[in-house]
């Protein structure tokens, strides 16, 4: 059998759920259109009215199969996990209810709502956490300029969503574009997000990288995760006198 494809993918899943799938949709990069789906996984979607442990059996080499594609095991969820879980998850909410394509079925929409108290919280954890996995990985990469190039490439993706996420709580809607994304952050933050597009300009093919010049940009990149987490901070403070978003 040859590698799995994303039209098997649906094929295979819609087989496993048959009246119990509800839908199956794309989400992430590469509904949103941008140039780095080239390079990043494909992030789907399956929401069914329920899961059982036949279920699970069924569509276990099928997410295998899925994995050793080069992807995430796809997202399955009951409907009412799904309608419920917003609160838990609001920064992959707020990106799929923004781009997403559905590629069987339905997508339940109607009474999910992201609030922006739960996007906070959930940013100012998940910031603190790419932080620290830099960090460790930087450890462990132990002057590797090869290892430091893979960090680059592998972690950008959490940076984007990062600061989606982040204009999402000033109000804003992000273009789907990174490097639009990065430009209107530091127009927003005041921070300047140059460290991040470098790295997207790399994996676009457009400023490559070599492993010698990724060993002198981990440093800036590692300082813009750490004022990120500062950012957020203070937005986590100001919210709470005044609900506005820091200057």
């Amino acid at each position: 059998m040859g590698k799995m494809t994303l039209d098997r993918l649906v094929e295979q899943l819609t087989a496993v759920y048959g009246q119990e799938l509800v839908g199956i949709a794309l989400y992430g990069s590469a509904a949103r259109g941008d140039e780095v789906a080239r390079h990043s996984d494909l992030n789907v979607l399956v929401v069914v009215q329920h899961v059982t442990m036949d279920h699970l059996h069924r569509e276990a080499p099928v997410a295998r199969a899925w994995r050793e594609a080069g992807n995430p095991p796809p997202l399955t969820l009951t409907r009412a996990e799904w309608m419920g879980s917003a609160d838990i998850f609001p920064i992959e909410y707020a990106d799929i209810l923004a781009h997403h394509k559905v590629l069987a079925g339905a997508l339940p929409l109607d009474g999910i709502d992201v609030e922006l108290s739960d996007l906070r919280l959930q940013l100012e954890h998940e910031a603190m956490s790419v932080l620290l996995r830099l960090r460790h990985a930087i450890m462990a990469a132990d002057g590797d300029d090869k290892a430091i190039l893979s960090l680059l490439e592998e972690s950008v993706s959490a940076m984007l969503v990062l600061l989606r996420a982040a204009l999402r709580l000033s109000g804003e809607s992000p273009a789907a574009d990174s490097v639009d994304v990065c430009a209107r952050f530091s127009v927003r933050s005041g921070r300047d997000a140059s460290a991040v597009l470098r790295v997207v300009r790399h994996k676009r093919g457009v400023d490559r990288m070599s492993p010698r010049d990724a060993a002198g940009h981990i440093e800036s990149y590692l300082h813009f995760a750490e004022s990120l987490v500062v950012y957020l901070d203070a937005f986590s403070q100001t919210s709470q006198t005044d609900g506005g978003f820091p200057a």
